[in-house]
């Protein structure tokens, strides 16, 4: 995604300078051929008001450029707004100008020159190299000082949250980014972390990233791809490293991926920062219980070596109390950290034998069952809260009697709206304490009470996962009228051969997955070997069927559209049409090299190390973006396996 970019200076002829022609033949050029999206308000002629869509800018743009040339009291109004209300983004630029503001005498400015009220052409590439850099700089530089004067020197001022910027009457811009919303939210129901992916990179401007990789990378930690969705929240704290729920999410994704070490370090230095927050504290509290589970549950032991293993591990177990208890007493309303401490008290008496923090264990116990009593005390007939009801039954099998045990659970179900992973959530917990021989008469009532809910329910289908996952990218069959030949029909049998002895070589079988586009001669070759080995295959094509057929296939003849519709009739195929699949394509996005990056990221979803990437290529550049050069870059950025399969050696 470019960064956008709103201009801020004089419109038409101004004190004898052409404004225009300093917007068009300078800064403009200079920006987009440095990758930003540029935008000055008199361009939106649909808006009616010009100040909506110059607010919307001013709140929202990645960057702001302003001409100072002359002092023009609409460009210090809107440069007064921007410094108001964010902190960073502004660069300044100006021609001829004796006297510097006081306000702005230190800042720092970019000086252009002009010859007879216009651009000088002797000098206009060295100031549009000069603008392009300083705009890169700024934006690299995010993080750094303060541009604002008003947050520099109001040190302890704080932006409002990007939401709160909303101009309600520049709807277009908000409709984009609502409908955004709603197509990842569709790619989290659908279980498409590659959509999810594609989405991420598409948020509607710069400043609202984080809000999308934020949610791609809760979205994807939804649906089981940690990897993946730590690498967004990573993303989305390069853009604001201050941002502490975004640093919480790492420190939770370490832990769901078996970094416990670093998963606590990470924690550790938050709680150093946030020394007030609960939540980090009960995230570390959970990233230790787990690395104390992974220390005895395994599968083939017996519930005796557990238990052995359990209570050996007895400093780990008491390393996740402190954290449960430190975020409790932080928060005493915050009542997981709270239930999680009292029930790895009384395991760690049930496994050691020791009456270690007995008198914690009281008043925490009393002050969770008041936090509980506290939240149903709100619940309404449309609002009911499952999460306290089920706590309160959590403090029931800890202490309570088997009748108060099915009592509270059940209570909790009635809560549950039939909502499977809830219930299936804590029956988990339940099982821990099963495993462990904790009370074996109210756990295996309380089991009972979940298990009969549960078996009301259809539980949701595993998602199938493949061993391999086979990616490809390649040449199209030469067109008739092709001028340099590189892909001539008289060589599809060497090229078949090639993507079939690799794929027999690298053990390629039902249980894999694949996926290509669907061109005519190396997709197509490619989906029938795949096919005929067994696999199941995903073709995804970048535009409607009947435009792709005629932009991709027909023009190769009617025996490559047929092979086109065997490939797709398949039974083991499923044909995705990307602007159904993501919506339509934003603006200056080339829709081969979108459909290359949707392909990727679904295959890299399932894992780096499961991806292999086929290519049939002569290692050179293709006819426009998005062809096999684009996908081959992608892939090694991202550590692929590449199985180049060179047409200049083959032929």
């Amino acid at each position: 995604m470019a960064i956008h970019v709103f201009v801020a200076m004089p419109f038409g002829v101004k004190e004898g300078i052409d404004f225009n022609a300093v917007y068009n033949d300078l800064i403009k050029p200079a920006l987009e051929q440095g990758g930003f999206e540029v935008f000055r308000a008199d361009e939106e002629m649909a808006a009616g008001d010009i100040r909506t869509d110059m607010f919307q800018e001013l709140l929202l743009a990645d960057l702001v450029v302003a001409d100072l040339t002359i002092d023009n009291p609409n460009v210090w109004y809107e440069v007064g707004v921007r410094h108001a209300l964010r902190a960073r983004g502004v660069v300044l630029i100006q021609s001829r100008r004796e006297k510097q503001p006081f306000d702005i005498y230190t800042d720092r400015k970019l000086r252009y020159h002009l010859q007879d009220g216009r651009p000088d052409p002797e000098h206009l590439e060295e100031d549009k190299t000069a603008l392009a850099r300083m705009a890169r700089e700024t934006m690299t530089s995010w993080h750094g000082r303060k541009i604002s004067p008003v947050y520099h020197l109001l040190r302890y001022l704080q932006e409002p949250d990007w939401k709160s910027l909303k101009v309600e009457e520049a709807k277009a811009f908000w409709e984009r980014q609502e409908a955004w919303e709603r197509r990842i939210e569709v790619a989290r129901e659908k279980d498409r972390p590659g959509d999810i992916l594609v989405l991420a990179d598409e948020a509607p401007v710069y400043a609202l990233r984080l809000e999308a990789y934020r949610r791609a990378g809760k979205a994807l930690r939804g649906l089981g791809q940690f990897s993946c969705a730590l690498d967004q929240v990573e993303r989305a704290l390069e853009i604001a490293p201050d941002d502490l729920d975004c640093a919480r999410e790492k420190g939770l994704l370490l832990g769901r991926l078996g970094k416990h070490e670093e998963a606590r370090a990470w924690l550790e230095s938050l709680i150093h920062d946030h020394p007030d927050d609960p939540e980090t504290s009960a995230l570390l509290g959970r990233v230790e219980k787990d690395a104390w589970v992974a220390a005895w549950r395994a599968e083939g032991r017996s519930p005796q070596e557990m238990r052995q293993e359990a209570s050996y591990e007895t400093e780990l177990l008491r390393e996740a109390i402190r954290a449960y208890a430190a975020g409790f007493q932080k928060n005493p309303a915050h009542y997981y950290s709270g239930i999680n401490a009292v029930t790895l008290l009384l395991l760690s008496r049930h496994l050691t034998g020791e009456d270690w923090q007995t008198e914690a264990y009281r008043a925490m116990e009393g002050g969770v069952r008041w936090a509980i009593q506290t939240n149903l005390a709100k619940e309404t007939p449309q609002k009911k809260d499952f999460w306290a009801r089920v706590t309160l039954g959590d403090l029931e099998v800890l202490t309570g009697d088997v009748s108060n045990v099915v009592q509270a659970y059940k209570h909790a179900v009635a809560a549950a709206d039939k909502n499977w992973f809830n219930l299936d959530s804590s029956r988990q917990q339940l099982l821990l304490l099963h495993d462990l021989g904790f009370r074996p008469e109210p756990v295996s009532a309380a089991l009972g009470v979940f298990d009969r809910a549960l078996a009301k329910l259809k539980a949701p289908e595993g998602r199938w996962e493949p061993r391999h996952v086979f990616l490809f990218s390649g040449h199209m069959i030469d067109a008739p009228d092709r001028p340099e030949p590189r892909f001539p029909a008289a060589k599809e049998p060497l090229a078949a051969k090639a993507i079939a002895d690799t794929l027999a070589g690298l053990g390629a079988g039902p249980a894999d997955l694949a996926l290509c586009g669907g061109a005519c001669g190396g997709d197509i070759l490619f989906a029938e070997a795949c096919l005929k080995r067994g696999l199941r295959l995903e073709v995804r094509i970048p535009f409607e069927e009947p435009e792709f057929l005629k932009r991709s296939v027909l023009f190769a003849g009617d025996i490559w559209r047929d092979r086109f519709y065997q490939v797709k009739n398949d039974s083991n195929t499923k044909l995705y049409v990307m602007t159904e699949e993501l919506g339509p394509l934003p603006a200056k996005t080339n829709p081969y090299e979108r459909n290359n990056l949707w392909q990727l990221y679904s295959a890299q979803s399932w894992g780096p190390a499961k991806t292999h990437f086929l290519c049939l290529w002569n290692r050179k550049g293709g006819d426009g973006p998005g062809g096999t050069k684009h996908m081959y870059r992608e892939v090694e950025k991202r550590s692929g396996q590449v199985h180049v399969l060179d047409t200049t050696t083959l032929w």
